[in-house]
């Protein structure tokens, strides 16, 4: 294990070095949250989609942690119901990224460059995310312990070139409440696969959440740690270019506690889930 990306993935899991920003989208006609670093021109962005049930609150320490990192993250605050729409959170969150790109932000110093954006969410929200960049051109998309939605992301996944970060739990792949085999086989360009030691899909959200009564485990610090460090190299490799983070999207790479899943491994989950 190369000491130097053990070193970075722990750096990366903690805040960076920027004073974080927080603004209302709803001021730009989408209901939301941005957060941003205190300054700076021509930043990259992700627009940011929340899970089933939940809202940007639960993502509050991820989202800051991003914008510590030099990244804008807007993050629309819809679909929240028990029967979202998972095309209309597509739709909110290219709008969201419209916005981070086109209205100055903060106190008139900061923007984001165009071509420096991504998509990234978590369970629902991830493939939301999907959905929003078979629709729109964007330079990566992330998905984090992502599940079914209605239309199938697998199904959009293909039109797809940008790189692809899936994050996942090792128990999960072969769960028909998780999607990540699904979304990884059928990605039109490069997606990695990575699953995060002992996590589970809910342990990523922030907080108590509304569904703990009925028996989904609560957040896992852990989780959102590890998590954190992957989606934060995987950004600023891919929206930056800095090579100081190319570890971060080399399947090769050994990274703590976490794993990369080869595709014959994702073969076999599919072959697990469909019984075969």
């Amino acid at each position: 294990m190369a000491s130097n990306t053990v070193k970075l993935a722990r750096q990366l899991s903690k805040r960076g070095p920027n004073r974080v920003l927080r603004g209302d989208l709803a001021l730009a006609g989408q209901p939301g949250v941005v957060y941003t670093p205190e300054s700076g021109f021509n930043l990259p962005a992700v627009a940011f989609a929340h899970g089933w049930l939940t809202g940007t609150g639960s993502y509050r320490k991820t989202l800051e942690h991003l914008a510590s990192w030099g990244v804008v993250v807007g993050a629309p605050e819809s679909e929240r119901g028990p029967v979202p729409s998972h095309l209309g959170l597509a739709t909110d969150l290219r709008t969201t990224l419209d916005i981070c790109v086109g209205v100055r932000l903060g106190p008139g110093r900061i923007s984001v460059q165009p071509d420096r954006v991504a998509f990234a969410g978590h369970g629902m929200g991830a493939g939301a995310a999907v959905l929003a960049a078979a629709e729109k051109d964007v330079r990566a998309v992330a998905m984090l312990f992502p599940s079914p939605t209605a239309p199938k992301a697998e199904t959009y996944a293909p039109r797809i070139e940008a790189p692809g970060l899936v994050v996942a739990a090792p128990g999960e792949l072969a769960s028909l409440n998780a999607d990540a085999a699904a979304i990884t086989r059928a990605w039109g360009g490069e997606c990695l696969l990575r699953t995060v030691d002992g996590s589970s899909g809910s342990g990523f959200t922030e907080g108590r959440r509304l569904l703990g009564a009925v028996g989904v485990g609560g957040p896992e610090r852990k989780t959102q740690a590890t998590t954190r460090a992957l989606l934060t190299g995987f950004l600023l490799f891919h929206l930056t270019g800095d090579k100081t983070y190319k570890d971060f999207a080399d399947p090769d790479t050994v990274i703590p506690r976490t794993a990369p899943v080869a595709d014959e491994d994702l073969s076999d989950q599919t072959s697990q889930l469909l019984g075969l």
